[in-house]
C-alpha cells in the first residue's frame, strides 16, 4: 500500500514500517523523511517519533548535525566552548522523486537544503526482506553527493568539542522501556564496550524484541558505532567520529546499514546468524 506522502513496507503481507515522505515539521526539528512506526513481525513497535526526551528523534532515517555548519539533525547545535546552543541554522531534507516504490521498498532522491541553497543531493534505497517467521531485515543505503559547487565537510558534536557524541548518519531511535536494552557485538558486551568502536554488527535487545545493526559495506564498517541506552535507546553509524569528513564538489559519500528486526531476545549466536543471512539476502 502506498500513498502520495507515505509508503507502507510489508513483509509476507504484514505491514512492518511506514515511511513518511513529506512530514510537516517545524524548522527546529530539521524536517526530513523518516520511518515510523517500524514493528516486528508480531507487531511490536521498535521505533519512537519525537519523544519527550528528544523531540528531533524521528524514528529511523539519516540525520547529520553539522554539514558545513548547518544542522540536519534537529534541536540545538553543539558549539565549541559554548555547548548546546539554539541557532537559526537548520536545514531540511526534501523528497523530490521516487525511482521505485513498491510494498517491499523504494528508491528516492532528496535535496538537502539550507540557507545557502542545495548542499547535498541524496539517493536513498530502502528494502524490507523476510528472514524467518520471527525476523525480517531493513536494508537502508544512502549516497550523499556534494552539489553545492564548493568544498563541504560533515561534522558532529564530537568533532566540535563534545567527547563521545559523534552521532550523525544513519540513526535509529528505538523503543524506550522501563529497563535499558542489552547491548552486545560478536566480541563485546555493554554500551561502554561498544560505543565509539567499530564492529561488523551491534545488537540492541529489549524486553520482547531485538535489533541487530550490520555495517554492510567496507566504508560503513570503518565508521564507529554511536550507542545510547541510559538516557534513551538509540544506535547510529558515525560519519564524523574523530575528524570532519570532507566531501569535495561532485564527490559522493555512500553508506549501507542492514538492520535485523526480530521478535524475542536474541543471543549472540542467533544474532550473528541472522545478520549473515540478512546481508547476503
Amino acid at each position: 500500500m502506498t500513498g502520495n506522502d507515505s509508503v507502507v513496507l510489508r513483509v509476507a503481507g504484514r505491514p512492518v514500517g511506514r515511511y513518511v515522505t513529506r512530514p510537516e515539521l517545524p524548522a527546529r526539528l530539521s524536517p526530513r523523511p523518516y520511518l515510523h512506526p517500524v514493528t516486528t513481525l508480531a507487531g511490536t513497535a521498535v521505533t519512537e517519533l519525537s519523544p519527550a526526551d528528544h523531540a528531533h528523534h524521528l524514528g529511523v532515517g539519516v540525520a547529520v548535525p553539522d554539514v558545513e555548519g548547518f544542522n540536519f539533525w534537529g534541536g540545538r547545535t553543539y558549539v565549541r566552548d559554548r555547548g548546546p546552543t539554539e541557532l537559526d541554522n537548520h536545514g531540511a531534507q526534501r523528497h523530490t522523486v521516487y525511482h521505485r516504490r513498491e510494498t517491499d521498498g523504494f528508491t528516492e532522491e532528496l535535496r538537502w537544503t539550507a540557507a545557502p541553497g542545495e548542499l547535498l543531493r541524496e539517493r536513498r534505497t530502502v528494502i524490507a526482506t523476510a528472514l524467518t517467521d520471527g525476523a525480517w531485515a531493513l536494508d537502508l543505503t544512502f549516497a550523499l553527493t556534494n552539489v553545492s559547487g564548493r568544498p563541504l565537510s560533515v561534522g558532529s558534536p564530537a568533532t566540535n568539542g563534545r567527547p563521545g557524541a559523534a552521532y550523525g548518519g544513519f540513526f535509529w531511535r528505538a523503543r524506550k522501556e522501563d529497563t535499558e536494552p542489552e547491548v552486545f557485538t560478536a566480541a563485546a558486551d555493554g554500551t561502554d564496550a561498544v560505543h565509539g568502536r567499530t564492529a561488523d554488527w551491534v545488537a540492541l535487545a529489549g524486553s520482547m524484541w531485538t535489533l541487530v545493526f550490520a555495517a554492510a559495506t567496507e566504508a560503513t564498517r570503518r565508521d564507529p558505532w554511536f550507542v545510547r541506552t541510559e538516557e534513551y535507546p538509540g544506535v547510529g553509524s558515525s560519519l564524523a567520529h574523530d575528524a570532519r569528513l570532507p566531501v569535495p564538489p561532485g564527490e559522493t559519500v555512500e553508506r549501507r546499514v542492514v538492520t535485523v528486526v526480530a521478535d524475542g531476545r536474541l543471543g549472540r549466536e542467533d544474532a550473528g546468524a541472522l545478520v549473515t543471512k540478512a546481508v547476503t539476502a
